[in-house]
């Protein structure tokens, strides 16, 4: 009886032992179903985060990225020019220099909000954002832009820059009063500041060379200011009362 009851005692003590053996192994698959969703969860919080910082966004923001990237690379076309002064061109490196760097931070920004960056629309044929942006200068404009040199060219570059600004101004100002992104807001700062400064600069620079003395050609007896000494008649002339280059002086008659 004694061997009887040691067998029954040895078979129970395995059976309990076996069961606290499936205890442990379905607690480890537990643990470690709860450590995977775990791990699922962190690997996700990034995302999380990051669409959290991409809803402090809104489509105001958005408008302001895709058409400043625009209105800036017209400015830099234009930029982009045969200017002939040195001051003038001192100007044109000026805008190439801060908005370059500005589409470049505003395409990021659109990368980053799952936006698309706008396809650069220069030189393409038919396409005219004049009625899309304030301060957009026409295909018409581009060409006129083209024609002039000297400073018929500074005084037109400047004059369309100067509208350029006031647009891009404008934008900036909508993005102030409708807009959500921090960042945005502070570029929309950054363009009221330093646009209306340049604007101020640019009509500066056009009046004084609206206001500058043009060229004086002064006419010389040949020249076609002296028709008559052209022609060689100012001596023949001269017994009627004509002077070279000059008019002709009647006598009283009687």
């Amino acid at each position: 009886m004694t061997a009887i009851r040691n067998r029954s005692l040895i078979r129970r003590t395995a059976l309990v032992a076996a069961t606290a053996a499936t205890a442990l192994v379905l607690a480890a698959c537990g643990d470690n179903g709860h450590d995977m969703g775990s791990m699922g969860s962190d690997a996700k919080s990034p995302s999380a985060t990051a669409s959290a910082k991409a809803g402090d966004y809104n489509e105001t923001d958005v408008d302001f990225a895709r058409e400043m990237i625009q209105h800036h690379r017209q400015a830099l076309d234009m930029a982009d020019s045969r200017a002939s002064s040195q001051e003038v061109k001192g100007l044109a490196t000026k805008i190439k220099g801060a908005q370059d760097p500005e589409i470049k931070t505003m395409s990021g920004w659109l990368t980053a909000w799952g936006e698309e960056v706008p396809e650069d629309m220069a030189g393409m044929d038919g396409h005219d954002m004049t009625s899309e942006m304030p301060g957009m200068m026409s295909s018409e404009d581009m060409d006129k832009l083209e024609k002039p040199s000297g400073a018929a060219f500074d005084t037109m570059f400047l004059e369309m820059m100067v509208k350029h600004h006031e647009g891009a101004i404008e934008m900036a100002e909508t993005e102030k009063k409708g807009g959500k992104d921090d960042a945005a807001q502070k570029l929309a700062d950054d363009v009221i500041t330093a646009q209306t400064a340049e604007i101020e600069q640019k009509s500066r620079v056009v009046g004084e060379l609206i206001s500058a003395p043009a060229a004086v050609v002064e006419a010389d007896p040949g020249s076609v200011a002296d028709p008559l000494g052209a022609a060689g008649f100012g001596e023949d002339l001269d017994g009627l009362g004509v002077r070279p280059g000059g008019s002709l002086e009647l006598e009283p008659v009687g």
